[in-house]
């Protein structure tokens, strides 16, 4: 695949540029080759050509970055797992796949009946970064998300969904890294924004700097724009929540681009953030896993790109080679200004879960263009396409709820909340089941106790009744996923025994 081949010379090109800074240390591209070229030759040696599903142990290193590149140009994919989550977990993903051989950097590996590559103890081999030709129908990676049967659910993306990725990036004439370039990588390598956080700065020459796993990523975050002088900064948009009492203290003229996704960006913070980075262009991208991270964004700027709905900022328009359509419980496409279910096509969307063909039948359908079947992705995300051509987020369809037989929708209460709220901080409205089993609504703040009364009076001058929480609760830090998203299931925890 060409991005491949670009991957291999743009190492090949900056051989005394950084490409990594790990808990402060520093290595150059030349480290990386010696690496990559190590990890590969380990891999040919003890894989089969029909082997192609290779676990990874995603620890915080050079050989964990160096394994995924080996992988790819040997025309393999990585099956990532999480050293931190429960080891049971791990096997599962391992079972599903069918994988049998692991890259693993640990110390010692705990993964005993596999065949296990320990990739910093590989003896030293001649420089190889020449790519094998890969089948673009082949898998790049397998990433595993939460299902709803317990099991996890597997998504494949192909060589040649990475590419589309690629292209379509490529294609937008305001983003272009350079080898210059100091890049925050903040994800673990099993999310899927992680992909676009280390693709990029390889193909540029660029640097990444990593958290390390244990640290409070949106401290570390805060030291990383201070002292090291980043330049793009890609994030979820929970972290500057947590970056917004140092706000007054940031003041970043180097960064070129931050990006936004994996999350509602939401108008009041994104301007007070926009201030700290006067040099700055500000990206919300939209895309979900299934399609390869990123399937478009909105170009956010204070002044005169601000474009809402509900407080949070549009997704704006497809990119290269992508469509979106909003559809009904049909999957009819609805008139503009009507909200709908988001759904998307294009050269990124993956084959389809593995090994569900259950979830592939409600997550995927056909429908015919110009007389040609076009194969479209749900994403459970409710939108609506404006007179513009742009597209805003309304919420998930899974945080539409029906209180009393009305449909409410969990964004438009937040925001409403948020409005009147004298403190700046996280505010989430969540279904609830009470003692009788009936939904009711919460609203849970991130915050010590204080008097929500100029909450409460505005949200009932701004809403019907049904709409307004009948239950608070005050908690001092919200549960996080490892990827950074509040984690509402664990949120409703705090709401258990509410007596009918």
């Amino acid at each position: 695949m060409e991005y491949i081949k670009k991957i291999a010379q743009s190492i090949e090109k900056h051989p005394d540029h950084n490409v990594l800074c790990i808990k402060g240390k520093l290595y150059t591209y030349h480290d990386f080759a010696i690496e990559v070229s190590k990890i590969r030759s380990a891999i040919a040696s003890v894989t089969k050509e029909t082997e192609k599903l290779i676990g990874l142990v995603t620890n915080d290193d050079i050989y964990t970055y160096a394994s995924i590149i080996a992988l790819w140009l040997e025309g393999k994919a990585y099956v990532p797992v999480n050293p931190e989550v429960p080891v049971e977990r791990n096997h599962t993903v391992f079972k599903l796949t069918g994988t049998t051989i692991i890259l693993d950097s640990s110390d010692q590996s705990i993964y005993d009946n596999y065949t296990i590559i320990a990739t910093k103890d590989i003896p030293e081999v001649a420089i190889d970064l020449e790519p094998k030709n890969a089948i673009s129908s082949d898998l790049a990676y397998i990433l595993f998300t939460s299902g709803t049967t317990g099991l996890p659910k597997g998504v494949p993306i192909t060589f040649a969904n990475v590419q589309g990725l690629v292209d379509a990036i490529d294609a937008e004439p305001d983003f272009n890294l350079i080898a210059s370039d100091r890049c925050l990588q903040m994800f673990e390598l099993t999310f899927d924004f992680s992909v676009v956080t280390y693709l990029f700065p390889l193909l540029s020459g660029s640097c990444m700097y990593t958290i390390p796993k244990g640290a409070i990523k949106y401290f570390y975050i805060f030291k990383l724009i201070n002292e090291e002088k980043l330049t793009v900064l890609t994030m979820v948009p929970s972290i500057i929540n947590y970056l917004r009492p140092y706000f007054s203290e940031i003041h970043a003229p180097d960064v070129r681009y931050c990006s936004f996704g994996g999350g509602a960006l939401h108008s009041d913070i994104a301007k007070e953030w926009s201030d700290c980075l006067p040099n700055c262009k500000i990206f919300n991208y939209y895309g979900p896993t299934e399609f390869t991270v990123y399937s478009g964004f909105y170009p956010y700027h204070k002044d005169t790109h601000q474009k809402a709905y509900n407080g949070i900022i549009a997704i704006g328009t497809p990119q290269k080679n992508t469509s979106y359509i909003v559809v009904n419980e049909n999957n009819e496409e609805v008139a503009i200004e009507e909200t709908g279910e988001l759904c998307l096509a294009g050269p990124q969307i993956t084959p389809g879960y593995w090994k569900n063909p259950e979830k592939n039948k409600q997550s995927f359908f056909n429908r015919t263009e110009d007389g040609v079947e076009v194969r479209y992705y749900k994403t459970g995300d409710l939108c609506i396409k404006d007179n513009d051509g742009d597209f805003l987020y309304v919420g998930r369809a899974d945080f539409q709820v029906k209180i009393r037989g009305y449909r409410v929708e969990l964004a438009e209460i937040e925001f409403h909340a948020k409005s009147k709220s004298e403190k700046k901080v996280n505010i989430v409205a969540l279904d609830i089941t009470n003692s009788l089993g009936n939904a009711e609504l919460g609203l849970a703040i991130e915050s010590d106790e204080f008097d929500t009364t100029l909450i409460f009076d505005h949200m009932k001058t701004m809403m019907p009744s049904y709409m307004i929480p009948m239950h608070v609760r005050f908690i001092k830090e919200f549960p996080h996923s490892i990827n950074g998203k509040i984690n509402r299931k664990e949120l409703k925890k705090h709401f258990n025994n509410i007596v009918a």
